[in-house]
């Protein structure tokens, strides 16, 4: 049931990111108002994840899955009726937009709850010997969320809303399953002691440092590829939604294989495997930026993914691993809000760098990831494991 949730959080991902580039078009919105409708819910994310954790802490795990996998399937519902309204030209310009913006912050104050309930549990039930396999089977998880969410977006076919129903109604399903079979694991003792983990901290602080960089770059593709996609192949709103939608499959395929040949089978420390993903991701959005047809944009995607294979559960285990097992529901909180800061980030500067010259967003993440790998050594020497963790 942990698992199948987190399925259903990686299908809510990759549903989203293809369908939303065409509908904003179709509503009249530009590529930077797009992308602010999810740096808007990003920087919600990013501000409540930490809180959501604590509480995880305090009244349990499952109670608070079931708090976001509810929040989910209401907020999606508020969104794509607040889309339905603007297809239909009852709102238009600046105040769809507006309202577009409060529905996804309002979605995302809820759905938060999810990922670091649901990472605080998978380090309850894993040791230290096992945390990194736990992780990656947490992020194969979200990955094969990731590919069977285009089957979904291939919906768009018969509406462009109708990927996000479906999604809003297989949220409320899932967490009606969570509420009535998932076990809560044992309650850490202790935890009402603890203060709040700042991400100044210095045992996890060079994973944030990390984590932050690495998701501005990954933000930077999820929200200016459908406009790639669109404007170098030519494509309408519907078969951008079909095509991109594809190429996240395809990515999160990658990912999948990453994690089952390298991260299940081998015992390779967190931050190794970092150091392993960086180069490959410097290549992915190298050939993003100079790539003239379907195949290299497919080809990019591809190595995005299986960097990001790498680099995801290593992120999450590497953090987990520094800091005690009574603290496990403040770090997921506050290393999964490194993602949605990213995704605060990374969609603002994408989208107007975008604006100016297509393959800039491809540029910039690109050096910046360089960037991070020349400072990679400096930044291994101030990770630490928490031995009793």
């Amino acid at each position: 049931m942990l698992l199948t949730s987190l399925v259903v959080v990686g299908m809510g991902f990759s549903v989203v990111f293809p369908v939303l580039a065409p509908l904003g078009r179709e509503v009249g919105l530009s590529e930077l108002q797009i992308t602010a409708i999810i740096a808007s819910s990003s920087l919600t994310v990013f501000f409540s994840s930490p809180s959501w954790g604590r509480v995880s802490d305090r009244f349990g795990r499952k109670r608070v899955m079931v708090v976001g996998l509810f929040g989910f399937a209401a907020g999606t519902a508020l969104f794509n009726t607040v889309l339905y309204a603007g297809l239909g030209g009852l709102l238009v310009g600046l105040p769809l937009w507006v309202t577009l913006v409060v529905a996804r912050i309002l979605h995302a104050c809820l759905m938060s709850a999810t990922m670091p309930a649901a990472n605080a549990y998978m380090a309850d039930i894993t040791t230290v010997a096992n945390r990194t396999k736990g992780m990656g089977a947490a992020g194969a998880a979200t990955n094969v969320g990731t590919i069977l969410g285009p089957a979904v977006s291939g919906l768009a076919v018969i509406s462009l809303l109708t990927p996000l129903w479906v999604l809003a109604a297989l949220a409320l399903l899932n967490g009606l399953f969570v509420l009535r079979f998932l076990p809560e694991p044992p309650q850490r003792r202790g935890t009402e002691k603890l203060k709040p983990m700042k991400y100044t901290d210095k045992r996890i602080l060079p994973f944030v440092i990390v984590g932050v960089i690495m998701f501005v770059g990954f933000a930077v593709v999820q929200q200016t590829m459908g406009f790639r996609f669109q404007d170098i192949l030519g494509l309408d709103a519907g078969q951008t939604a079909r095509t991109f939608g594809f190429s996240l499959m395809l990515s999160a395929m990658c990912s999948l294989t990453a994690q089952g040949l390298i991260v299940q089978r081998l015992s390779i420390r967190p931050f190794t495997l970092l150091r392993l993903a960086l180069p490959l991701l410097i290549i992915a959005f190298v050939t993003m930026a100079v790539a003239e047809s379907m195949w290299s944009l497919f080809s990019g995607m591809m190595i995005l993914g299986f960097g990001m294979g790498l680099a995801g559960p290593a992120f999450m285990a590497g953090a987990s691993l520094s800091v005690s097992a009574e603290e496990q529901g403040s770090v997921a909180g506050v290393a999964g809000a490194c993602g949605p800061l990213g995704f605060f980030i990374g969609p603002l500067v994408g989208g107007a760098l975008y604006q100016i010259d297509p393959a800039l967003p491809y540029v910039f993440a690109a050096g910046m990831y360089a960037i991070l790998f020349g400072c990679m050594h400096w930044i291994g020497h101030r990770v630490a494991v928490h031995s009793t963790s």
